[in-house]
């Protein structure tokens, strides 16, 4: 009797929403292609100095950066912000970028970084840096700058154990 009493209410629900008299109306709009200005701004130049280009990147708690490519002239200035917008501790979520030098075997540098927290995860030592953020927790936000480097491909990571294998991405100096 229950279950019969469910159907009804479902299809008289149905029902009710089938009948309604409403119109809609429909606003056609024409969608141009974006300026040049505009790609700049969505590949995250935010300056209109050929010599300076900033960029931005989040990490999420998800392990997980906003953007998998980044592309830069050789010789820019680079300003990059990362930003953990995710909620957890440094501790147990920490994100950071780092730029590895051409040629790094991601798995041994992320494998090495994992027993360097005192250095936030950076090998003592190490030459396969071109450069790194610091350590962030969530809601935290940290700009670096630097030279880019000579055109190529580089390969970008968070160094925090296990995250390297989800937040990488692509570095292009062109």
């Amino acid at each position: 009797m229950k279950n019969l009493k469910l159907a009804f209410l479902f299809l008289a629900t149905i029902g009710m929403v089938s009948c309604g008299d409403k119109k809609e109306e429909k606003e056609e709009i024409k969608l141009e292609s974006p300026s040049e200005s505009t790609k700049s701004m969505e590949a995250g130049e935010t300056s209109s100095d050929e010599k300076m280009v900033e960029l931005t990147i989040t990490g999420n708690d998800q392990m997980q950066y906003n953007k998998k490519e980044l592309k830069v002239k050789a010789g820019q200035t680079v300003k990059l912000t990362l930003t953990h917008v995710g909620q957890m501790d440094v501790n147990v979520m920490g994100h950071n970028w780092v730029l590895l030098k051409k040629g790094t075997d991601v798995s041994e540098f992320g494998n090495a970084a994992a027993s360097a927290k005192e250095n936030d995860y950076i090998p003592v030592g190490t030459d396969a840096v071109i450069t790194n953020t610091k350590m962030l927790g969530g809601g935290e936000s940290v700009t670096i700058e630097f030279e880019a480097p000579a055109a190529g491909t580089y390969d970008f990571i968070c160094s925090f154990p296990g995250h390297y294998a989800l937040m990488k991405g692509k570095f292009i100096v062109e």
